[in-house]
């Protein structure tokens, strides 16, 4: 394996981290509220990055996510590309791919994903949409959706053949499907959580939908958000360790520097290593996907180094700040924020070791087009 950039991957990370680092601003961000910054999405789009996901892959992707996390910039960057360019790209019908991509490539749409980890939605009504495709309508509840607010089109995953509330026993037995549909016609109850990210609670009653891919859709696409959270977890961590390192180089302490304390350099050094780990893992199982290979069990490896390794580093990150890391006002503390946030969205950490467990047990792979299952 070779996770050494291409030049079109490096330069789109070279000018997602100038972008980032230009606009995403303490400043700014404590202005923003719980809003996305529209000013940096238009930047992102207007540089070409959305659309360069297509030609740079999953791994490009991460690494534009890993500059994003580095500054905790509010833009639905991730979901977008995962739940709508990445996945219409590999999944969706010609008919789809000319309506829909434009607009995602340009920042115009938005797109996110509602994976509910237990039922919830239920196909009330399927037709024959012509031209190959299938349209149904869809009703349930999701209970927070990141970035519902900013959405345009939402990504919504069905689970079929299984009872809606089912345990994890029936959801062996039942296969999920992907439906598109759009935010206008679904309703939509503003959330906060930890992070500033505009969740919304989804509500669809009867609400129209198109199918994106077949059986294996969602097994791949649920992979590729796993894998990209992961990347954006990474540069939220190593945010997180540079303030830190920063701070306890200038910080003094009896006439020396904190940072020249072996407790604190221990701390940092561990942090380092999850962080690596973090980076390494995300960065495999991307790369992976890239070429055409199976990895639904790297994506798990990885979710499950974001979730776990991450809560400690961010946590690591306030500490090592001292009183100041209590000062919710503190740059560090939106680390932490969005640290514990993508581990929540990502699952705990012994739930995703469960996943992966029995995935190796039952001698199944998922995160492929080339014989998935999901």
């Amino acid at each position: 394996m070779d996770f050494t950039p291409t030049d079109e991957q490096e330069a789109a990370r070279e000018l997602a981290a100038r972008i980032f680092g230009d606009l995403s601003t303490p400043e700014r961000l404590a202005g923003l509220g719980g809003g996305s910054d529209t000013e940096l999405w238009k930047a992102l789009g207007g540089a070409g990055l959305t659309a360069a996901v297509e030609e740079t892959g999953l791994l490009g992707l991460v690494l534009m996510l890993e500059e994003q996390g580095r500054t905790t910039a509010q833009v639905p960057f991730a979901a977008s590309c995962v739940y709508g360019l990445l996945a219409l790209a590999e999944h969706g019908t010609q008919e789809q791919r000319e309506r829909l991509l434009p607009g995602l490539r340009d920042g115009a749409t938005v797109a996110t994903g509602a994976f509910p980890a237990r039922g919830g939605i239920v196909i009330t009504g399927r037709e024959d949409g012509g031209g190959g495709g299938v349209r149904a309508r869809l009703t349930g509840t999701v209970p927070w959706v990141p970035w519902l607010r900013e959405a345009t089109q939402v990504l919504v995953a069905v689970r079929e053949g299984g009872a809606a509330g089912g345990e994890a026993g029936e959801a062996e037995e039942s296969i999920h499907s992907l439906w598109m549909v759009s935010a206008d016609d679904a309703g939509c109850e503003p959330v906060e959580l930890t992070a500033p990210w505009a969740a919304g609670r989804l509500v669809l009653d009867g609400t129209p939908a198109e199918r994106i891919g077949g059986p294996r859709a969602y097994g791949e696409v649920l992979a590729a958000a796993r894998t990209a959270f992961a990347g954006l977890q990474a540069g939220v961590c190593a945010g997180s360790l540079a303030r830190a390192v920063e701070y306890t180089n200038e910080r003094e302490q009896f006439g020396r520097p904190l940072a020249a304390k072996q407790g604190v350099q221990l701390r940092a050094a561990e942090a380092h290593m999850d962080i690596e780990a973090i980076r390494v893992t995300a960065y495999e199982a991307a790369w992976r996907r890239d070429e055409g290979l199976l990895y639904g069990s790297h994506a798990l490896t990885a979710a499950w180094w974001a979730s776990e390794a991450g809560k400690r580093v961010v946590h690591t990150g306030q500490h090592l700040h001292g009183g100041m890391g209590a000062d919710l006002d503190h740059p560090v503390h939106r680390h932490f924020l969005w640290g514990r946030q993508i581990d929540g969205y990502l699952g705990a950490g012994g739930e995703l070791l469960e996943e992966l467990g029995g995935l190796i047990a039952a001698g199944r792979e998922t995160g492929t087009t080339e014989g998935s299952t999901s």
